[in-house]
């Protein structure tokens, strides 16, 4: 009887040791470098047009208003739970001591790879600004852990998600009031250019310990309710100028990716098809349990995409109907779709040549 009392008390402190034992995240950290699509709010102190810090953004997050563009998490929130982190990683701007060795999020609303992109909405940093950013943690990290050689070690496993380029088309190349790129540049000589910058970009990161990376492509911009309320007749065709030029795009970070993975033996590349996990989504809605694919939840005017949500606006109470949050953004319900397969891929277009838990794990 002692015996079995005694067995039952260790298997009870087992369970218990069980319960106060978290796995560790696949990666040790998650650099994230992007735009508004991954935000969570560095551009709140910004002098910017392009900020998110208020009610109905954050509706459906556990924290309310962050300065995410979602009424919930964001694609990297859904990756960073896959990864096995216990919380979010946190905006540059808060970013402080020990925090950083799990990650910081970069992103700024607006930016783009090219210097000038979105400054008609104001504040915004850079792809550039947020490398010179990076390095600046990197020379955090290589302090903390007290060693050049030891930041090397732990950085290389790390995951570096980079996904910009949308803003360079939406804010730049196809805003002809603002920008003259349009008339400078083919859709082909565009592209270029910016691959040209972004790969400037990606290199410096290497130098800087980098890795893993898992280059984002541009979604399908054409078919957001902002330029279906401008550019279709029937509010439902999406605008074909602006995704074909977004696939020329998409189809050079494939070969950034090839290229790097030849030429760089100690680094991995991959190439994340948001465009084709989105164009599913919309293709198959129902498949998602989506209704609305053409409209915000949230906006004003035409599919609810000529104004984005406006501060206390009450937006659609059936939110994970909606593929999309405002005029540009997608919803959380959406970003868990695109989040998880970015993560582990559902068909084998979703990632080339890995999904980010084969990236991680390599």
């Amino acid at each position: 009887m002692a015996r079995m009392c005694s067995m039952l008390v260790v298997m009870m402190m087992v369970a218990m040791t069980m319960n106060i034992v978290k796995s560790e995240p696949i990666a040790p950290c998650y650099f994230i470098f992007g735009d508004s699509l991954v935000d969570n709010g560095n551009n709140n102190q910004l002098q910017s047009l392009a900020r998110a810090n208020y009610f109905p953004y954050g509706i459906d997050f556990a924290f309310g208003p962050t300065g995410r563009f979602s009424n919930g998490k964001t694609t990297v929130d859904v990756i960073a739970e896959l990864l096995g982190f216990d919380d979010y990683i946190t905006p540059y701007a808060a970013a402080r001591g020990q925090d950083i060795l799990r990650g910081v999020n970069y992103a700024s609303a607006a930016a783009g790879i090219r210097e000038e992109t979105g400054r008609q909405l104001g504040g915004r940093i850079t792809f550039a600004g947020q490398v010179a950013n990076h390095v600046n943690t990197v020379s955090q990290v290589v302090n903390i852990l007290g060693d050049q050689n030891e930041a090397s070690n732990y950085l290389s496993k790390c995951i570096y998600s980079i996904g910009l380029g949308s803003n360079d088309y939406l804010n730049n190349y196809f805003m002809p009031t603002f920008y003259s790129t349009g008339n400078q540049f083919s859709p082909e000589s565009y592209a270029d250019d910016l691959v040209a910058r972004y790969t400037e970009q990606l290199r410096i990161l290497y130098t800087n310990g980098a890795r893993k990376f898992a280059l984002i492509g541009v979604g399908a911009i054409g078919c957001s309710p902002n330029e279906l309320a401008q550019n279709s007749r029937d509010g439902r065709t999406c605008d074909e100028r602006i995704n074909s030029a977004n696939r020329i795009f998409n189809n050079k970070l494939i070969s950034i990716v090839d290229a790097f993975n030849q030429n760089t033996p100690d680094a991995k590349f991959t190439y994340i098809n948001a465009y084709g996990i989105f164009q599913d989504i919309v293709t198959n809605p129902a498949r998602y349990g989506f209704r609305v694919t053409n409209a915000g939840c949230c906006g004003v005017g035409r599919n609810n995409g000529q104004i984005t949500c406006l501060p206390g606006q009450a937006p659609c109470l059936n939110r994970n109907e909606y593929v999309f949050w405002d005029a540009f953004h997608p919803g959380e319900a959406a970003n868990i779709v695109i989040g998880t397969r970015s993560f582990r891929r559902e068909a084998a277009s979703d990632a080339h040549p890995y999904d980010i838990q084969q990236l991680a794990t390599l």
